[in-house]
């Protein structure tokens, strides 16, 4: 009986949720039961509140468990203690009565974790063992009924660098049984210095800045198996420009870096500096209908909203090119009532000029102290002027003495993506594509939001003695908006305190900001910035391969890079795949060190997107462009899996499975699922000087986990897992 008891004690702990301080808590059914899987109940919605004063963090969960079955059951409710964070007033509610928790420090709580493994053969809980937890018993969990379950706690949030880090674990796809209906969470931060920068690289969310000292951030899905804990980071100061760094690195290999600048929220007029820009609208025939329509009101929307120091022209274009005043004017009543009939009269008919239409808006006089920014709007390929993409590239890097950004839009699938992207390419500026069923006005409006105010234009960044930096993106610094904020990843080497200098101009005055971070050696809470860096990295490369031609060397670096970082894309896939059978062949490496699966549906899915970075034109154009673009401006983990609606697929047991779900990052590097084996990408760059072959949930296999700790990530994967670590192979195996 005894036993029974503390495996029923045991079982529970398994299925964990951490929140910020802990998890975000399942419930788990010990055996002996009724029932085949220790994790039975569905999480009907799981909704988290969190206000933030500083660095205190409150945070409040309210869940509801739904019991399927036809029997009452008896559970225990658990929640691990992440590392480092210390609880306060912690209190839990279960349908509407308080429980008491127990908690259990680290060293016994590891003792519970390791026996849960051994009773049940389930190591997902092994990636908590340096952590403590509480647990509250839950009885009677009625047949056919819910639960409900609220949680509050607060914690004092640790800064590093000037930057906070709150983290609220997310990962339970491995503890649930079906999707999670409904997941929210809303942090309301209040801080007494500015907020600068609010960043989460794990998640994509959306923010409400109500003032310099307060913003609202959130984050919604639905029927969702989440597996990635969320991490929202924060930096606050009352510079006029906050910077902040954070880095990454493991034994010998240069390390990692992400560098954050963003302006205040509301920033005076007077620090707001004027700029200059000019509006260049494709009126061939092709833009006939709702896309002229579109496009009339979107230049309406821009003109309205320009500051009263800018300048500003509108230049059409089709057969031939016509500029509205000739040269920039300032931006007064009249002259925008001017615009607003000279707009209103655009009407669609002839040719398609690109030529004629960039010669013109190059050529106008601007002054020289301002940022000037081209809007060039077109649906179509050159057919009048100069209709050789090369040609015409040539030209507008000639004409574009004052290094001038020209940001596309193409609207529509019948664009010489290949010119467009090009034009973006070579002034710096980015690309946006217009899909036919797409709105032209919110796109255009929406983009004209984040560069509407200039507030440090002309950035140059320069790190102290001791640390040099190499391959960062965005290659070239953007302009600095009011709103917005510059995440730059890169590659470093180097160690210590170091100054950090950033330089730009505001109404041509030059001013600086300067930090002084601590480059560290080993961090590994910040394991997510080498796969955000390659993902940047692997865009980069994959535009200059697309746009330039194939080159060995490059298609050889985003096969290597894909692989170590586990950027799972069509494109990437299908280099891995092609790669790893010449490498097998070759007898280079052994079949059981394959990293993605071999999926038969995919192989030439794969390599036809693939080909399709040959092509102009075309919708497959458009996918290719878009998504090399958000490769190279990818600031989470969502925004790295370009092209994952594609990878879907059934396994051998008919299960719905997408090929991004089989690989996970640990320690700066990925692991794949291949087979009923999670293989180490690290396997393939090392000649095995040492193996162990370790039976999984052996005396072994405890004492591995007991006398090198980090292993533990790697166990956790599952009973079957190949990887490397201090210069031995280890295969775990059933």
């Amino acid at each position: 009986m005894k036993t029974n008891k503390n495996l029923f004690v045991l079982f529970i702990l398994l299925i964990t949720f951490v929140g910020t301080a802990f998890a975000d808590g399942l419930i788990i059914i010990p055996r002996p039961s009724p029932l085949s899987s220790p994790f039975p109940l569905e999480v009907v919605y799981h909704h988290v509140n969190v206000t933030i004063n500083g660095n205190i963090a409150e945070t409040y969960i309210d869940q509801e468990f739904y019991n399927p079955s036809d029997i009452m059951l008896e559970g225990y409710y658990i929640f691990p203690i992440p590392k480092g964070a210390v609880i306060k007033d912690f209190s839990m509610v279960i349908n509407g009565k308080e429980m008491q928790a127990e908690l259990l420090d680290a060293t016994k709580a590891r003792n519970i974790y390791e026996e849960i493994v051994r009773q049940i053969r389930d190591p997902a809980l092994l990636e908590y063992t340096d952590q403590g937890l509480f647990k509250v018993r839950i009885f009677p969990i009625e047949p056919r009924s819910n639960k409900k379950v609220s949680i509050s706690y607060r914690e004092v949030l640790n800064s590093d660098n000037g930057m906070y880090e709150y983290i609220y674990p997310l990962n339970t796809e491995k503890f649930s049984a079906k999707p999670v209906k409904s997941i929210s969470l809303k942090v309301d931060l209040k801080t007494n210095k500015e907020i600068k920068s609010i960043y989460s690289p794990t998640h994509p969310i959306d923010i409400v800045n109500k003032d310099n000292h307060n913003a609202v951030i959130s984050f919604e899905e639905e029927n969702t198996k989440p597996d990635i804990d969320f991490k929202l980071y924060y930096n606050t100061n009352n510079d006029d420009i906050g910077l902040s760094l954070l880095s990454y690195q493991t034994g010998k290999d240069d390390g990692y870096f992400l560098l954050t600048a963003s302006p205040s929220f509301i920033i005076d007029d007077d620090k707001i500096d004027d700029k200059d820009i000019s509006f260049v609208i494709d009126v061939s025939g092709s833009m006939a209908g709702e896309k002229m329509r579109q496009a009339k009101l979107a230049l309406l929307y821009c003109i309205n909203n320009l500051n009263p120091g800018d300048g500003f022209d509108i230049i059409r274009f089709s057969t031939e090119a016509y500029a509205l005043f000739g040269k920039t004017e300032s931006a007064t009543k009249s002259n925008i009532k001017k615009a607003e009939k000279y707009i209103n009269k655009l009407k669609a008919v002839g040719g398609t000029n690109i030529e004629e239409a960039l010669s013109l808006v190059l050529k106008e006089n601007k002054s020289s102290n301002r940022t000037h920014l081209i809007i060039f709007i077109t649906d179509g390929k050159p057919t009048i002027g100069e209709t050789i993409d090369d040609k015409l590239i040539k030209k507008i890097i000639s004409m574009n003495n004052n290094d001038v950004r020209i940001f596309t839009f193409g609207i529509g699938n019948e664009i010489n993506t290949h010119l467009l992207d090009k034009i973006t390419e070579v002034t710096k500026a980015t690309r946006t594509y217009i899909l036919p069923n797409e709105d032209i006005e919110i796109k255009i409006s929406n983009f004209y939001d984040k560069v509407q105010s200039p507030v440090l234009t002309n950035l140059s960044l320069t790190f102290g003695g001791g640390i040099r930096t190499f391959q960062s993106y965005p290659k070239n610094l953007p302009d600095l908006f009011k709103g917005s904020s510059i995440t730059l990843f890169g590659r470093y080497t180097g160690s210590g305190s170091k100054k950090i200098t950033l330089r730009g101009t505001v109404k041509g005055e030059k001013k600086s900001f300067t930090i002084n971070p601590e480059f560290v050696s080993n961090s590994d809470e910040y394991d997510f910035i080498p796969q955000l860096w390659a993902s940047r990295r692997i865009g980069f490369l994959l535009d200059q391969i697309r746009l330039n031609g194939e080159d060995k060397e490059l298609v050889d670096e985003v096969t290597q890079l894909a692989r170590e970082h586990g950027i799972v894309t069509p494109y990437t896939s299908y280099l891995i795949m092609e790669d790893e059978e010449l490498r097998l062949r070759r007898n280079e490496i052994v079949e059981d060190f394959q990293t993605l699966p071999p999926v038969p549906i995919f192989r030439k899915q794969f390599e036809a997107y693939y080909d399709a970075m040959k092509e102009k034109s075309g919708d497959r154009s458009i996918t290719v462009s878009e998504e090399f673009q958000g490769l190279n401006q990818a600031s989470n983990y969502a925004e790295t899996k370009q092209g994952s609606g594609r990878m879907n697929y059934k396994d051998d047991n008919g299960y719905e499975r997408n090929l991004t779900q089989q690989v996970k990052n640990i320690q700066g590097r990925a692991v794949y699922q291949s087979g009923k084996f999670w293989v180490d990408s690290e396997l393939q760059k090392h000649k095995a000087n040492n193996e162990k072959r370790i039976q999984f949930n052996s005396d072994e296999y405890f004492k591995l986990l007991n006398d090198k700790p980090k292993t533990a990530q790697f166990l956790a994967l599952g009973r079957n897992v190949r990887f490397y670590f201090d210069d031995t192979f280890y295969e775990i195996y059933e």
